[in-house]
């Protein structure tokens, strides 16, 4: 079986990749850690993390078009690739495994 490291911060940035669905560029991702998860993040932290998971083929990206908005430059778009997508899926394996046994009323709840 494949072994799929991801880091706390790759795994937040490649669901936050999967959530925005092709449309995913560096700033859309900064914002939505920070609106959606109130989180401060600087927006290289997230570049950073891209190409690192790019590097290990969890994503791809390509350019998107050109707008004036941004002085005719284009965006890098990225999305997940199935590497990817098993990443988070062997991510999310584990964390289920280890909630599952966790001990019965240790935060006030059963699991």
């Amino acid at each position: 079986m494949k072994r799929y490291q991801l880091g706390e911060f790759e795994e937040i940035v490649l669901l936050w990749v999967s959530i925005q669905n092709e449309e995913a560029y560096g700033l859309s991702i900064t914002e939505a850690i920070k609106e959606k998860m109130n989180r401060s993040v600087t927006l290289s932290s997230v570049h950073t993390a891209l190409y690192r998971l790019e590097e290990k083929g969890f994503v791809k990206s390509g350019l998107g078009g050109a707008s004036s908005k941004r002085g005719g430059r284009r965006k890098r778009i990225f999305s997940v690739t199935n590497t990817g997508k098993a990443a988070l899926m062997a991510t999310r394996d584990t964390r289920d495994k280890l909630w599952g046994l966790m001990p019965d009323g240790l935060f006030g709840f059963s699991s």
